[in-house]
Parts: C-alpha cells; structure tokens; sequence
C-alpha cells in the first residue's frame, strides 16, 4: 500500500507503483489542474512538488509527475495547483501573474505558478538559484516570456523580505500558500508505510526509463531505490556521493560549491530545475549515454565506483572501465550501483566542464567535455580527460592525457595534443550534427578547457594561427 500526502489529504492507494504520479493525480483523484503535455518531462505542465520530510522540517521541490513513479510519492506530501490555491482569493504567484498578464490559453500556467511556489518554499536554495532557474522547465508556446518574467521578478522582489526563522508561517500570512502547510510535518510523521519490493525493473526517479517505458512500467513490478543509496560524504583526501544523490543535491553542497567554484554555471547546463530534482547520478551512468553530462565530469575527475550485489557484498572498479561498449557496461546480474568516489584535489589542481547543444540549456549535448588538470613548477604532473558524443560510450581520453602529461602549458603543446585528440575519437553522424562538425567542437571544447584555466599561458589568437 502506497501512503502519502496529496495536498490537505491522507491517500492510502493500491495501485502498481510503477504507475506514473501525473495519472494517478488527474485519473484516480480527478485533479485535473495538473496538465498532460509531452509526457517526457520536457514542458513542465505537469509540474508538482514533492515534499520530503528531514529533520522535523519539510524540504520542496518542483518536479515532472509525468516522469515520476507514484511509489516514489510515498511517506511525502505532494502538492498540486488545486493544494495552493484552496481559497477563493489569488495567492501571491497567482496575483503576480494576472497583474503581469503573465497568461493566455492558460494550460501551461499552473505548471508556472507550481514552480514559482516551489521556489518561495526553498529558502535554504535561494543562494544557488534565482527565480529564473525555478521555471526553467516550464514551456510557455503562447503568451511570450517577458510577461513571465515579469511577475517572476516581482515574486523574487517579496522574497526578499522573507523570514528565513519562520518562513511556512510568513509565507502562509502573505498568501503564498495555504495555512495547512503548516501540519504537514506532523502528519507525515505519522506515515511510516515502507515499500520494500526488490522485484522488477530498477528505477531510480526514472527521468529515462519513463520517457521510454512508462506505459510498461504501469503495468509491471518495479523495484524503486531512490532513497536506497544517497547522501554526500567528504573525508579529509575523498568525496563518496550515493548513487541515487540528485544533481540538485550536488548543487547544493555547500563543500562541492568550494570545491568547484564555477559548479552552479556547470550544473545549469545540464538539464531543467524540475530534471535537477529527480536525475540521479546511478540513474545517468547506467542510461549508458554517450552523452551522459554527469558521466563526462566523473570520468574527469578519475572516480571509483562502488558496486553492491543483493548479497551485500562490494566491488569496486575505475570507473572510465564502466562502460563497455554502446548501452553496455559492467553491471552483473543482481547487483547495483552504490556509489561514486574521488580523491579531494589540491590548490594546484584545476577542473573544467564545457558543453555545446542546440539551444544553450535544457538539452542534450553534441558534445560535451570536462578536464582535471594539476599544474607544479609550470607542469601538468597529473591530468585526466573526458568527452561525450564523440564514441560509442563516455569516452575517457586516455592517449591525450598521456601525451600532456610531464609537458608544460603551451600554444604548440595544445595543438599537439588535439591532434591525438582528433585519432583518439570516433564521432558519428546523427541528429545532433555530423561527424566533421562533431570533431570540431572536439578541437574547440578541448581548447576551451586552456583558455579558461591558464588564460595566463595561452592567447586563443596564438592557439588559432597554428
């Protein structure tokens, strides 16, 4: 039995916990606020949130319920745009909005006023991202986005006055959200309703397998484990990041913020608030993408693997030896990722991500590439590469770092280099460019690491003259 929160009520259900949250909301419980668009977590008119209770306190977050297995709702409240707006007047987004004429057809605007609530209730995220970022994964194909844009400001603008000490009761008393809000975590205290199958396919919070599969997944067992493995770890010379940890949750680690300080501009190119929410890192490395944006950067950063088996016992392995060949990688019957880990790197050490797409955010790389490189007495001691989209898997740069290794930072050395670049890759042709234009952005991506980290060695008029 599924147990959780919909908005003001307790829902204890039956139903396959495969089944997605959206049609559970709008076929079980007629809710209809909650709209079908794409069903690939793309438009975001389907556009909930997902509250999860730590600490006595209730954490929010904007997520894709199209995309969202309805067993993953267990033990959290989940708040539609019918539970932010149980009275008869307007709450704050939604004022903002009319006063902005920030709508028209109207289908894709709850989705936007979910999401700008969502983004009241983060105090503790207001740092990491602004209010921009909190419908970056709402589509609007009718009204333009500067009216949007407008009201979003204006909602940013009243929360700037926010009482972070007491911020459910201040959001309630200026009409954010409704007054229940604040019995929430009582009640959830009160679901302790586990789901311990270990049956069927293994999902995570299933950004990928539902794009795919999520007419089978209804229908079939499934064995959820996206609270299995999670949690951020640092030690004195090593991060362990769980396998279910979502990018959101990497974003938001105040020592990963240190540790990478451009890791905000890094993440945002990955894909939209609601994805950043649910995507996990397990869930990326086994989609087995040539692409996969959090497996170039892990491969970059020379991480190690832990691998668990349903006996409990572990192995671990490099993981730039994962992936075998095209969604094909080193996984054996019964086990599971646990987790991924990399040693904490010095002052001299550098990091770089870059990534090009059709359109800047929110989509799928053409290419993508990250570098650690550590620099002593002006030369790389210590250097790891990593490329997507140029191989059947995330391809890890092996013969190039080889080559620059022991070598001093120079324009005539990163030429060099990109020339056993250019033989160490193996890009196709398909929807996302051709092979001539891929190899390309290979040789730019690659230099694009240089002119960021050692502007103080190479001049990109220099680099482009050879």
């Amino acid at each position: 039995m599924i147990q959780f929160i919909l908005n003001n009520t307790t829902v204890s259900t039956p139903e396959n916990s495969g089944m997605t949250l959206l049609d559970f909301i709008r076929e079980n419980k007629q809710l209809k606020g909650t709209k079908i668009g794409c069903r690939e977590g793309d438009c975001g008119a389907c556009t909930v949130l997902v509250g999860t209770l730590e600490n006595n306190q209730v954490t929010y977050k904007s997520i894709t319920s199209c995309i969202y297995p309805l067993g993953n709702a267990n033990g959290k409240h989940i708040v539609t745009i019918e539970g932010i707006n149980l009275t008869e007047q307007l709450t704050t987004v939604q004022h903002s909005f009319l006063e902005n004429y920030a709508t028209q057809c109207g289908f894709c605007t709850p989705g936007f006023i979910v999401s700008l609530t969502g983004y009241a209730l983060q105090q503790n995220e207001q740092s990491t991202h602004n209010c921009n970022d909190a419908v970056s994964g709402n589509i609007c194909r009718c009204t333009g986005y500067k009216s949007i844009e407008k009201a979003a400001k204006n909602i940013e603008h009243i929360l700037a006055n926010k009482d972070a000490n007491n911020q459910i009761s201040w959001l309630i008393k200026e009409g954010f959200i409704p007054d229940y809000f604040s019995e929430i975590p009582k009640k959830l205290l009160k679901i302790k309703n586990p789901i311990s199958s270990e049956e069927g396919t293994v999902v995570a919070n299933g950004t990928d397998l539902y794009v795919r599969f999520a007419d089978k997944l209804t229908d079939e067992k499934v064995h959820l484990i996206a609270d299995k493995y999670k949690g951020i770890e640092i030690t004195k010379n090593q991060c362990t990041i769980g396998a279910s940890t979502t990018v959101t949750e990497l974003l938001q680690h105040k020592y990963l913020q240190k540790l990478f300080p451009n890791l905000k501009s890094f993440l945002k190119l990955v894909s939209s608030e609601q994805i950043r929410n649910m995507g996990t890192l397990g869930g990326n490395f086994v989609n087995a993408s040539p692409i996969g944006d959090m497996s170039i950067f892990f491969l970059a950063l020379d991480s190690t693997l832990t691998i668990v088996h349903r006996d409990g016992s572990l192995r671990k392995i490099p993981f730039k030896s994962f992936h075998k060949d095209y969604k094909q990688y080193d996984l054996k019957e019964g086990e599971l990722l646990k987790s991924i880990s990399f040693n904490i790197f010095e002052d001299n050490t550098r990091f770089n991500f870059e990534k090009v797409s059709k359109r800047t955010h929110l989509d799928i790389a053409s290419v993508n590439a990250a570098c650690q490189i550590t620099i002593s007495n002006n030369k790389v001691t210590a250097i790891h590469l990593a490329m997507g989209g140029v191989a059947a898997i995330p391809k890890y740069l092996s013969k190039t770092a080889a080559f620059l290794n022991g070598k001093t930072i120079s324009e005539e050395i990163i030429f060099e280099a990109q020339k056993i670049l250019q033989e160490e890759i193996s890009p196709i042709s398909d929807v996302r460019g051709t092979s001539a234009y891929k190899r390309l952005l290979a040789r730019q991506l690659f230099y694009a690491h240089f002119l960021k980290l050692f502007p103080e060695n190479i001049e990109l008029k220099k680099l482009i003259t050879l």
